[in-house]
């Protein structure tokens, strides 16, 4: 068999590989890590399910003013432009045979599939083949990649249409090919509505333009009009938000709130999430083998552009960096091809490192890496509030159809998700005040004595549980 033929043997049984391994409890109700944040991306989709899909009007269960400052009585959801979960439905209604938890979840892993995919070809056309499949690798089987490459999340959409858009741009940059410039431009302007965050990749963009063209890029009309015409459709969606500033969350915070730079910014990134979390520890000194140069590096300049990319965004976004750990999906290619370039300089070294001492020690940067990444991963799986599943899916039976619950859980939306109605998933005011605004039932997890005789005394209980009531108001 020959050499090219075991290649693409090994890159297909490689993604097929990263798609089985995210297929790890995919029919997990979402109340895993980060349910609240995947159950407003769920809720977009099942309302699409039950009311039709209408890609300028997304809404889900969220009727208070937590997010925005306002009352949002239609509760319009206006953060990332809806395609993710309108494909979904769509496919979930020709297809059928799945929940439609378990289709947002499969979009997500083929989109991050198909993601490696393209960071291979880009690694291997800017760095090197072997660079290629080890950064692959490693993007396919990280923990931290494997669970949040199955989330019910914009982000790992995000990340894998903009790297197919950096893909196509490298074969237009390359071989000046319309076809290219035009599947790229669209991969981006698209990426941008998924996600915004596409912009921080425009160091890759440039300077895949400055290793062909060198600065004469900048005299170059295509350029502007591809920055252009990619960033359009973002302005437009964002014009049209605007008119409904009800159902626009906050986001300000964000930025920096008081956190960048400090000490607990350099702890919580670069130490908690960075090398504990995503790299257990040990693989750190791959990434910091990476940033060594090599003799006659053509890579070099597309490495950095990457950690560009990486470090601004990580600066920029300081507060959401360090709230969420979700936030660094996007950092994962930068990290895998550091990683890649980390092995193939130690696997390189001459003099007292051998072949056999160089193999061995990067298997046990490896095995130390993958299990203790998933050691701290691994519970990110788990379902750790059954009760919330049970008493959502209860009252979602046994509550009227026009109902408006009251669901508290510190501005969760996930209860209300599984209830399947609009409602308030805090006490932004009294329950009287609540009730004044519609709201005609409250679903209390894990309520005390005294909330039971106060429910009792004021309202009726309409079931009760030891965990839970359910009160008509």
């Amino acid at each position: 068999m020959s050499k090219s033929k075991v290649k693409i043997i090994f890159l297909f049984a490689l993604l097929i590989s990263a798609f089985v391994v995210r297929l790890y409890r995919i029919d997990n109700p979402i109340a895993d890590w980060h349910a609240w944040r995947q159950s407003d991306t769920a809720a977009v989709a099942k309302i699409y399910e039950q009311k039709g899909i209408d890609l300028l009007k997304p809404q889900y269960y969220d009727i208070s003013n937590i997010q925005s400052g306002q009352d949002n009585p239609q509760g319009y959801r206006f953060v990332e432009f809806p395609i993710y979960q309108g494909v979904t439905v769509l496919l979930k209604n020709t297809f059928g045979t799945f929940s439609l938890e378990v289709w947002l979840r499969l979009v997500t892993i083929t989109a991050t599939v198909a993601g490696i995919f393209f960071l291979q070809r880009l690694v291997k056309n800017n760095i090197g083949e072997k660079e290629s499949y080890i950064a692959a690798s490693i993007y396919a089987f990280l923990p931290f990649s494997i669970y949040y490459g199955r989330v019910i999340l914009p982000d790992p959409n995000m990340i894998a249409v903009t790297l197919a858009s950096i893909y196509f741009f490298n074969r237009y940059v390359k071989k000046d090919s319309w076809i290219s410039f035009l599947i790229s431009l669209i991969f981006l302007a698209l990426a941008l509505l998924i996600k915004p965050f596409a912009i921080f990749f425009t160091p890759v963009f440039i300077a895949i333009l400055y290793q062909e063209k060198g600065f004469a890029f900048i005299k170059n009309i295509k350029v502007y009009v591809f920055a252009i015409l990619s960033l359009t459709p973002l302005l437009i969606w964002r014009q049209h938000i605007s008119q409904f500033p009800e159902g626009v969350p906050a986001s300000a915070w964000l930025l920096d709130g008081g956190i960048r730079f400090k000490g607990a910014f350099f702890y919580w990134i670069f130490g908690e999430r960075i090398a504990k979390l995503i790299l257990g520890y040990f693989g750190i000194v791959l990434v910091f083998l990476g940033l060594l140069k090599k003799e006659n590096d053509k890579g070099l300049i597309f490495t950095y552009s990457f950690i560009v990319s990486s470090l601004l965004y990580l600066v920029i976004f300081a507060r959401g960096n360090v709230q969420h750990d979700y936030y660094q999906i996007l950092i994962i290619p930068t990290i895998s091809i550091l990683a890649a370039r980390g092995c193939t300089f130690l696997l390189s070294l001459k003099g007292n490192f051998n072949k056999f001492t160089s193999y061995l020690v990067l298997l046990i940067l490896f095995a130390f890496t993958f299990f203790l990444s998933w050691y701290y991963v691994r519970d990110y799986f788990n379902v750790n509030n059954p009760t919330l599943v049970r008493a959502g899916e209860r009252a979602n039976e046994i509550l009227p159809e026009d109902a408006k619950v009251i669901a508290p859980l510190d501005g969760d939306t996930t209860l209300l998700y599984y209830i399947n109605r609009p409602g308030w998933p805090a006490f932004q005011q009294s329950t009287e005040e609540l009730i004044k605004k519609g709201a005609t039932h409250l679903v209390l997890l894990n309520p005390t004595q005294s909330n039971r005789e106060d429910m009792e005394e004021k309202f009726s209980i309409i079931e009760e549980e030891g965990d839970y009531i359910i009160v008509e108001l």
